[in-house]
């Protein structure tokens, strides 16, 4: 059974991967429980027709929520499931206890998104559900079930973009589930990014095509298999939509998004990633379109965003779905200036509006939720026990406080207990410096001290008896923008940070090399060579149809770093590009033990490296390298300082978060 949780950490020492498994009796009496914060990110959402009381959350990592109260509470209804990762849901119009799910987020902002495996559907109103298969689909978009037949359902398939697959396009059943059938698909690089149809001819359907690729170090969004298609006989055949849609081989684009008016299906939109975003209409079932605006407001950092919906109530409202809000009421020619962009949430990534009422929409963004009501007059933000952490640390007090980094928010620090009762109230928390991403650790000579990283190589080290940070970073010149190879240091979104634990003040980060600091951070200085491949061909420009260069998709970078606790001048990193390397004297000279680590991936990224406790060469790492499309498992251990290493056959699920 998966529980949600939101720190848990798989802890490997040598002892424990040398013998056999122990009895599961012994862990049966350990049980999660909540201790925050709370957060964030919420993907998709749906709502009952007609019944405000009733709706659908799905989270990007932390499975369905479900409220029965208007938004006063909410209950985790997707706990027994094998995935947690939702990217689309859908009530069916003519039975509303019958709950579709689509797992796999499609909204690609860096190299490491959560997968799916599949599709899941619910007809007790989500009390129970059941795995429909579609397992290789990966990452689903939409569900869109038939208006008036349940059994009859399209899914939108975006593969998982790591590289060619058939698996992509639009897949129907007619038998609710059974059995599926591909009834789309442009080719191998071209996955659906949206889908909608006709609620008065169910037999027409508009698929949002979207060619797309991600590596560690590239996001390649467009080409000539983007555009928007369309069916009118229920999926048999489509034809390309570009009567007045600059698309196709004459004009690659990027990610779409479609959408019908439910008030007159005859009136489409179209959001289309171009060198600036456009937003097309046509009034006659997508036989022509007009280009109706411009604006890069529409779809910042298309790949994270590009969605549109109209209203269900005025064919001419339209909501474009970015990093803020953007409405329209007179089909798109302009933009309402006094609509408040931010009301219905930040970074935001799908909308639904109640087809019996469309004065009641939801809004899913990066911080959770909103609801409205009234047409957005007022919203209500719901918050969540879903957030996204990148890294745990804890300290030495009794009880002992929790460091982490939150996905969207700063890095954070709680109690693991509380003097106040069981719960602990989310205001224990509070930040302490840095940002989303990296990590948060606590002196281990000093817990009074905290260091906190950030992108862009920000780094702080914040004080909690005067609650203030102080700015460390190593160099000061933002990445932002700027190609890797032309940066001085090469930082990863979520660069390698460890504290000494044998001096005290002594601390390492990793660009693409490793800088070392004596004194807390008052200057800095490199003690090893370039640590990766340096291949110029993994440093260029990332984006695809737009540029997109804000370190989280740079090759060549140091990824995980560990010392051992057993030895001091023991240091060991890994990189984004598949390179090992150790020092055993601080730093003043390093081996590369890639090539003595058999089945190494290239080009793997080294996601953890775990220093044993007991002996100084002894060593564990597991790689990840699912974005060069092997979904394999690989953890491997060295005694000897890496000069042999042997591969453990550890079987993890298939997922892009194995750690060691």
């Amino acid at each position: 059974m998966r529980k949600l949780i939101v720190f848990c950490v798989l802890i490997f020492s040598s002892q424990y991967l040398a013998a056999q498994s122990p009895d599961p009796k012994v862990f049966s009496s350990l049980k999660f429980r909540f201790i925050g914060p709370d957060g964030n990110r919420m993907i998709a959402v749906v709502g009952e027709p007609g019944n405000p009381m009733v709706s659908y959350a799905g989270a990007a990592s932390g499975g369905i929520w479900k409220t029965e109260d208007m938004g006063t509470t909410w209950k985790s209804v997707f706990d027994d499931t094998e995935d947690s990762s939702i990217g689309a849901l859908a009530i069916a119009p003519s039975n509303p206890k019958q709950v579709w799910a689509g797992t796999g987020e499609t909204f690609l902002i860096r190299p490491a998104h959560a997968v799916g495996n599949g599709v899941y559907k619910s007809s007790n109103a989500g009390k129970t559900w059941k795995h429909l298969g579609l397992e290789k689909t990966f990452r689903i978009s939409r569900v869109i079930v038939h208006p008036t037949d349940t059994n009859t359902v399209y899914v939108a398939s975006l593969g998982h973009t790591n590289g060619p697959q058939q698996e992509r396009g639009v897949y129907k059943t007619t038998d609710g589930g059974k059995t599926w059938e591909r009834v789309f698909f442009v080719n191998e690089n071209t996955g659906c990014s949206d889908l909608a149809i006709d609620p008065q001819n169910p037999n027409i359907l508009y698929a949002a095509m979207w060619q797309v690729e991600i590596k560690t170090w590239l996001l390649n969004s467009g080409g000539t298999g983007s555009g928007i298609y369309r069916t009118k006989d229920g999926g048999k055949t489509w034809e390309p939509l570009r009567n007045g849609i600059e698309s196709g081989p004459a004009h690659p684009v990027g990610k779409t998004s479609v959408d019908v008016a439910f008030s007159n299906p005859k009136v489409v939109y179209a959001l289309v990633e171009d060198k600036e975003p456009r937003l097309y209409r046509s009034e006659d079932s997508g036989d022509t379109w007009k280009l109706m605006h411009k604006h890069h407001g529409m779809g910042q950092r298309a790949g994270y965003y590009t969605r549109l919906r109209v209203s269900t109530a005025d064919e001419n409202t339209v909501y474009t779905i970015s990093v803020g809000i953007m409405k329209t009421t007179d089909g798109g020619k302009t933009f309402d200036k006094k609509f408040n962009q931010w009301a219905p949430g930040g970074d935001n990534h799908d909308m639904w509006f109640d087809p019996k009422d469309g004065k009641r929409i939801l809004c899913a963004h990066d911080g959770c939720l909103n609801m409205t009501f009234n047409e957005g007059k007022t919203w209500s933000n719901i918050n969540l026990p879903i957030a996204q952490m990148y890294h745990v640390a804890v300290d030495n007090q009794v009880p002992y406080y929790v460091y982490s980094n939150r996905q969207d928010g700063w890095s954070y620090r709680g109690p693991s207990r509380y003097l106040g009762g069981w719960n602990i109230p989310l205001g224990a928390w509070h930040g302490v410096g840095g940002c989303e991403s990296g990590f948060a650790q606590p002196d281990p000579f000093d817990n009074s001290i905290v260091w906190s990283g950030c992108y862009d190589g920000g780094l702080d080290v914040f004080d909690l008896k005067t609650m203030h940070p102080r700015d460390v970073r190593v160099w000061p010149q933002t990445q932002i923008g700027s190609k890797p190879a032309d940066a001085k240091y090469r930082w990863h979104w979520n660069f390698p940070m460890v504290l000494s634990k044998h001096v005290k003040g002594r601390v390492w980060v990793g660009s693409q090399f490793v800088h070392e600091t004596n004194n807390v951070g008052q200057n800095w200085q490199v003690i090893s060579p370039d640590l990766t491949t340096n291949d110029k061909t993994h440093q260029q420009n990332s984006g695809g149809i737009a540029s997109d260069n804000l370190m989280t998709w740079d090759g060549c970078t140091l990824y995980s770093m560990a010392e051992s606790p057993v030895k001091e001048g023991v240091l060991w990193t890994g990189s984004n590009d598949g390179q090992v390397s150790v020092t055993q004297d601080g730093g003043k000279t390093w081996t590369n033990v890639s090539k003595n680590i058999p089945g190494l991936p290239a080009w793997g990224t080294i996601h953890n490296i775990d220093a044993s406790n007991f002996d100084a060469g002894t060593c564990y790492l597991s790689v990840d390298a699912h974005p060069v499309n092997d979904f394999g498992s690989y953890v491997f251990k060295t005694t000897d300082y890496g000069k042999t290493c042997t591969r453990l056959q550890i079987e993890l699920p298939a997922s892009n978060s194995n750690f060691v």
